[in-house]
């Protein structure tokens, strides 16, 4: 049962205004901001999507192109390989909630296509105010962050993934954080045996999380 009081909410930096309301409130809120130029050039607002009583919470980094284009999380090769890990470490994608750090897709135009670009850090902070509400909708007991951005958005920016990957950290009462390597950062690994020892440390950390719901229930 979830409490009738919001958490404290695991974010290294703190918001000043958190926008409320149902999850389909807040998806539609987010639909209609303004508050970085982000807006001008993306399809679509890209919220996350999952149950408003998932226990545990994947935040990545940012829309790709087909977020952008489909609305949905994780829908892209990135999304692909987590769906893949996920199955391997036994987590089922339709009881977590996966959101991103960043709600709209950044990008340059190169030719014909669409290069993806990461957004600098006052598009990141104007977009906190998204992922703190829907941390407070959710209030998952396990905080997984996906990537470099979306762990420095959790554990400040002195955090490295290579360096802390995997470790448990305590974000509020009764809440843990892990952070793990993006699905993204592994297939841009340039050599197989990178990208194979990387997948197996993302698999191990989600098979983690599911030991950690386990004591947790």
């Amino acid at each position: 049962m979830k409490a009738a009081s919001a958490p404290t909410l695991p974010l290294a930096k703190p918001v000043a205004e958190i926008p409320t309301g149902a999850l389909v409130t807040l998806r539609r809120k987010a639909r209609g901001c303004r508050a970085c130029p982000l807006w001008r050039n993306a399809t679509q607002t890209v919220f996350g999507e999952g149950p408003a009583t998932a226990a545990a919470m994947l935040i990545g980094e940012q829309p790709g192109q087909q977020e952008d284009e489909t609305g949905a999380p994780f829908v892209g090769p990135a999304g692909h390989l987590l769906d893949r890990a996920l199955e391997e470490a036994g987590l089922d994608r339709g009881a977590l909630y996966l959101t991103n750090t960043v709600k709209r897709f950044k990008y340059e135009n190169r030719g014909n296509a669409k290069l993806h670009k990461r957004a600098n850090a006052s598009e990141q902070a104007a977009c906190r105010m998204w992922l703190a509400a829907e941390l407070s909708r959710v209030q998952p007991r396990v905080v997984i962050g996906l990537g470099a951005m979306a762990a420095q958005t959790l554990f400040g920016n002195a955090f490295r993934i290579t360096r802390e990957r995997g470790q448990w950290r305590e974000l509020g009462e009764e809440v843990r954080g892990m952070a793990t390597w993006h699905p993204s950062a592994v297939l841009r690994m340039p050599k197989p045996d990178q990208r194979h020892q990387a997948y197996a440390e993302l698999v191990a950390d989600l098979r983690d999380v599911v030991a950690v719901l386990a004591d947790m229930a």
